[in-house]
């Protein structure tokens, strides 16, 4: 692939891979299969390994290249545009799941090598790199600009202007790059193993709705989109082609359930090597680190919003929120905005 070039009109004309040359097939433990289109790769692996369709003792891997009925947290709809990457990972696991593996899938995730490319470009040029977002994306805020896509073609985002914030009291957006489902798959009421969902955006940026946006401020973002974020001058980035980016996703994803099982044969001993490992880790990656959050909860309908600055996990995986007062409260879940100095 050539290099990536903002202002080339051939590369909104880049063919896309055919069918066959995405399967993986220097990964046969994966047991890839490759879809056109699929209503949800995480359904249809979930739905194929609870009737028996496939064997719920091997690993598999599904990818697509578009989906119909994608879906995020809480059964929120992802769209799922030509372009980018689809994929599901289905593992075998014995250990409860808990909300610490999405974190480590977003770490692992975040070590990929374009990102890591990217994120050094990024940081060059003093600009918000990607990062973690508990608890299940990856993307960055922006503490000084708000970019204001067009999402009419290809051509209007080489136009695309950054644009100050106007006020230092309004909700910063998150620029949402990719997004984590973890779906635990049980047969006959007990647990088998895992599903692990991630759509990345690659080429396209899908446009996200009331409804798409989890009524939260995102925008989104695709690796195309932030390379045309970097200076002309910046040395030119190659993206990967979607077949590598399967594999190394794959790797990420295995790597990671791999650290999580070694989490939990370590909680027993008492001993905590390999999650002060990870928390170090997560914490250079922590795109919420110092940010000043709104915290809203809903507990059976009453809403409780707390106000404080975000200060990494505690060991279960939880947001740490400091609150004025000093009080440190962990978070489990909750709609989460960054807002700017009152």
């Amino acid at each position: 692939m050539p290099p990536f070039n903002p202002s080339s009109d051939a590369l909104s004309a880049q063919p896309f891979e055919s069918f066959d040359s995405l399967e993986l097939e220097h990964l046969p433990k994966l047991n890839h299969r490759h879809l056109i289109n699929s209503p949800s790769t995480n359904s249809e692996l979930i739905t194929a390994l609870q009737n028996g369709s496939l064997n719920a003792a091997e690993m598999h891997l599904l990818t697509a290249e578009t989906q119909s009925a994608g879906r995020g947290q809480h059964g929120r709809s992802w769209q799922s545009p030509r372009g980018n990457v689809y994929l599901s990972l289905y593992h075998p696991v014995h250990l409860p799941i808990s909300g610490l593996l999405s974190l480590i899938i977003g770490v692992e995730l975040a070590k990929m090598p374009v990102i890591q490319v990217l994120n050094e470009q990024l940081r060059k040029q003093g600009l918000a790199t990607i990062g973690v977002k508990w608890a299940n994306d990856l993307g960055f805020y922006s503490h000084q600009y708000s970019k204001q896509y067009s999402h009419q073609n290809h051509t209007e985002l080489n136009d695309a202007t950054l644009k100050p914030l106007e006020s230092t009291k309004q909700t910063l957006p998150f620029h949402k790059l990719a997004g984590i489902l973890i779906e635990p798959v049980t047969k006959s009421g007990k647990l088998v193993g895992v599903v692990m969902g991630v759509g990345l955006n690659v080429q396209a940026t899908p446009k996200l709705t009331a409804q798409t946006c989890e009524g939260m401020s995102y925008q989104a973002i695709s690796l195309r989109d932030i390379c045309a974020m970097l200076e002309p001058k910046a040395p030119p980035i190659s993206l990967p082609d979607l077949k590598t980016l399967y594999q190394q996703m794959s790797e990420a994803l295995m790597a990671a359930m791999t650290r999580f099982e070694y989490l939990g044969l370590e909680k027993p001993t008492g001993q905590r090597y390999y999650l002060d490992s990870f928390l170090a880790q997560f914490d250079a990656m922590d795109a919420l680190a110092g940010l000043r959050l709104r915290v809203t909860q809903d507990y059976n309908g009453n809403i409780e919003t707390l106000t404080g600055y975000a200060c990494g996990l505690d060991t279960h995986g939880c947001l740490q929120l400091r609150e004025y007062n000093g009080k440190i409260s962990a978070l489990f879940t909750g709609r989460i905005d960054v807002i700017g100095d009152a």
